[in-house]
């Protein structure tokens, strides 16, 4: 069926295309994904997963379709990123095709409608089964990035399956500083503070783009200061050779492209980390080997989302068998013992 969709949806601008998809979501009328191979069940700072396929933020950034996400056959959903305060974003154009690359160009800047709806959103489906976590982002304007961390941990814990800190979207100016040294300190133990005794778990997001110093700061950092998993990692701001016409474009580049990238920033994480800190592994994702590739890099569980743009939902029951096949050929029982290093 997408086969035929999508000639149709790549007619429209992306983003156009982007929302007529979540419309089309919310009407409901999608059959549900069969049940997930035994296998493929695994855990993630205590959340029990049907399987470790997640779908990444930025394609629901406002809580609007997380349960028909889940009946596309994700694993776990990630909504967001939600700022405080509702905000525009940049204009558009904002998004872009790289259909030669098979890669995504965005500079969306945090676009959505507040803290305020997506709580409502939560709050509406509360009692569903399913894992839903939210992304949080910090208003463009914002005099004290940290506090819009805390509002939205505030806000959401009681809701949410976990939170996520987001200080890696390259499009909001200055917020990757707060994956450096003393500021990253500073943050981590005020939403450490502000998650309190409600035991949500909480997952930093962190950028590809990192010198080599960074990822031991970086992971020590979270492992001192109590985080329940870091998310490696988001989009980039570098473009290595692409064949597009918007290649130039700024923004963050996801997609194919991102893969290597993405994949041995994992790989410099999961090192220095040494199994004390459970890693989410995103970026360049859309086959079966790419999911497994990460798991044996040691990432408890993956999300995608640019994939989905050029394969369709179908994507995901088709990495999900080809995942469990690999488990399978190469002797593994779980999705836990593969990632062991």
């Amino acid at each position: 069926m997408f086969g035929i969709l999508r000639p149709l949806l790549f007619k429209f601008d992306p983003e156009t295309a982007h929302n007529l998809t979540i419309a089309a979501l919310r009407t409901g009328l999608l059959p549900r994904s069969p049940a997930d191979d035994p296998i493929l069940a695994t855990s993630l700072a205590g959340l029990a997963l049907p399987n470790p396929i997640g779908l990444a933020a930025g394609f629901d950034k406002d809580v609007m379709v997380p349960d028909a996400a889940l009946r596309l056959g994700f694993g776990f959903v990630e909504c967001g990123s939600v700022t405080p305060r509702p905000q525009d974003g940049n204009p558009r154009p904002r998004l872009f095709r790289l259909a030669q690359d098979k890669a995504v160009i965005n500079r969306f800047g945090f676009n959505n409608l507040g803290m305020e709806h997506a709580i409502a959103r939560l709050k509406a489906r509360a009692g569903r089964p399913g894992i839903v976590g939210i992304n949080l982002g910090a208003n463009k304007d914002s005099d004290d990035r940290a506090s819009d961390y805390v509002t939205g941990i505030t806000a959401a814990a009681h809701l949410a399956s976990y939170v996520t800190v987001n200080i890696s979207s390259p499009n909001t100016p200055g917020l990757r500083a707060l994956q450096d040294g003393a500021a990253l300190a500073d943050l981590v133990a005020r939403v450490m503070a502000a998650r309190g005794d409600t035991g949500v778990p909480l997952f930093v997001k962190v950028a590809p783009d990192q010198e080599d110093a960074d990822y031991r700061v970086i992971t020590r950092t979270l492992i001192d200061g109590g985080v329940d998993g870091l998310i490696v990692s988001n989009t980039t701001i570098t473009r290595p050779p692409l064949a597009s016409r918007h290649a130039h474009e700024a923004g963050g580049l996801s997609g194919a492209p991102l893969k290597p990238l993405a994949q041995a920033a994992l790989e410099r994480f999961a090192a220095e980390a040494g199994g004390q800190l459970p890693l989410i592994a995103v970026g360049g994702i859309a086959s079966g080997a790419d999911a497994y590739a990460r798991i044996r890099a040691g990432a408890s569980a993956v999300q995608l989302y640019s994939a989905l743009v050029y394969e369709g939902p179908g994507l995901v029951r088709r990495i999900k068998a080809d995942l469990a096949a690999l488990l399978r050929r190469d002797g593994f029982a779980s999705i836990a013992e593969a990632a062991a290093r």
